[in-house]
């Protein structure tokens, strides 16, 4: 009996022995990537804001946008790269075998950084995935890591790339787990997440990359009147990501169909940005529309159509092959989006500015835990059953759309069931006998 208890002992011993021993190989493994990857990352957001103020004070820059466009064409090209799927390629990599190219971190870091010193409409957090990703992949293969050590770097360097550039490392490391495959979290990848993502947010901040914050000063007192204005609010903000997800996707068929060569395809897109600039008669739409989400936030101040035309300018831009990402303007569309019903439903038009940010962003991206974290560090802790209901109904009503074609939706948004369906596939089985 006694040797039993002693063999059993030694036995748990053992097990915790190597149970802290991959827990302090992880947490090494991801410190190093994150400070790798927070310092290329931190290097982009800085250059980035450069590029967005050199815009902002040189407006001639706007008409060297078709020619940029050009530039990134010949650039991918000359890389070898011809059928660029993007932020699509680092969520397939976790779901598949496919391989996420280190020449993906450079080509992503300039393309970008010119689309936005011309006043292409894109946002930077795509990016950031791209780099991360393809970091975490390289620092796999330089230390010749098996295929699911792979997977797990890859979740790494995207948290660590998305916590640098935007300042949200809670929201960063639920976004790379949960945008693969929803439904199911990648919890493995949970420490070396962790530990990328606070390192790589707090190596930015200490060089002055200042993350995002729009606290509110206060927030409507919860009321039956006011959960029914933001349930239809989070209704109405599905739709919008809806609409805005399938403009994203038809305009590259319709460049496509319209120009064969990417060429011409890319120029076409950029005067059509400069053409688009002058009938609006403003820039607002021009770069990722921090500036109208603060007007939508601050000030409560929107116009009727703002949503619509910063739709239009993003898909017009990323449509033509320009390069960027889409989460910052799914935000800006949210924010002018819930400022207007705001104004039209009597409900404090900046706090419903807040809740349509954080609504059309989970409808576009299918990650509701990622959103209600992106929503405390981004607005403080006011108004939380608010969110909760608006993000919950986004969430549910915006099906099975998305982004990312490469996402897997394994769990159905209305009943307990499996379904493991990729984006895009809205058939619809699951509504039966509802």
């Amino acid at each position: 009996m006694t040797d039993n208890i002693k063999n059993r002992i030694i036995g748990e011993g053992k097990h915790l022995f190597l149970k802290m021993k991959t827990c302090l190989y992880w947490v090494a493994l991801s410190a190093a990537a994150g400070l790798i990857v927070g310092v290329y990352s931190s290097l982009f957001a800085y250059i980035l804001k450069l590029a967005t103020k050199a815009f902002a004070a040189y407006g001639w820059l706007l008409y060297l946008l078709p020619f940029a466009g050009l530039f990134i064409v010949f650039l991918y090209r000359a890389a070898g790269t011809f059928n660029d799927r993007g932020t699509n390629l680092v969520i397939g990599s976790i779901n598949s075998d496919m391989q996420v190219p280190g020449k993906m971190a450079v080509l992503i870091f300039i393309s970008t950084i010119i689309t936005h010193l011309t006043g292409g409409s894109a946002g930077r957090e795509g990016a950031a995935l791209q780099m991360g990703g393809s970091f975490g992949n390289v620092i796999a293969r330089v230390l010749k890591r098996n295929e699911r050590d792979t997977k797990v770097l890859i979740m790494c360097g995207m948290s660590a790339a998305f916590a640098a550039v935007f300042g949200t490392p809670m929201a960063a490391v639920v976004f790379s787990m949960e945008v693969i495959s929803v439904g199911i979290m990648h919890y493995s990848a949970l420490v070396p997440c962790v530990f990328a993502s606070i390192i790589a947010s707090r190596f930015a901040a200490g060089i002055g990359i200042d993350p995002e914050a729009f606290i509110l000063s206060g927030a409507p007192a919860l009321s039956a009147a006011g959960g029914v204005k933001v349930f239809i609010l989070g209704a109405l903000c599905a739709a919008v990501s809806a609409v805005f997800v399938v403009m994203l996707h038809k305009s590259g068929d319709i460049y496509r169909k319209c120009f064969k060569n990417p060429y011409v395809r890319v120029f076409a897109g950029g005067v059509l940005v400069i053409l688009l600039t002058h009938l609006t008669g403003t820039r607002d739409y021009n770069g990722a529309g921090i500036g109208l989400i603060e007007r939508a936030i601050f000030e409560g101040e929107t116009d009727s159509f703002a949503f619509l035309l910063k739709m239009l300018f993003t898909a017009v831009t990323l449509g033509a092959g320009f390069k960027g990402g889409e989460i910052v303007p799914s935000f800006c569309v949210g924010a002018v989006f819930g400022c207007l019903f705001g104004h039209i439903a009597g409900f404090s038009p900046s706090f419903c500015a807040a809740l349509g940010m954080a609504a059309v962003f989970c409808g576009v991206t299918n990650c509701p835990l990622t959103t209600l974290l992106v929503s405390f560090e981004l607005f403080g802790f006011a108004g939380i059953p608010y969110f909760m209901i608006v993000i919950s109904v986004s969430y549910m009503l915006s099906g099975y759309r998305g982004l990312y074609s490469d996402q897997i939706i394994v769990y159905s948004k209305y009943r307990p069931q499996f379904i493991n369906r990729h984006v895009g596939d809205e058939s619809g089985d699951d509504l039966d006998g509802c």
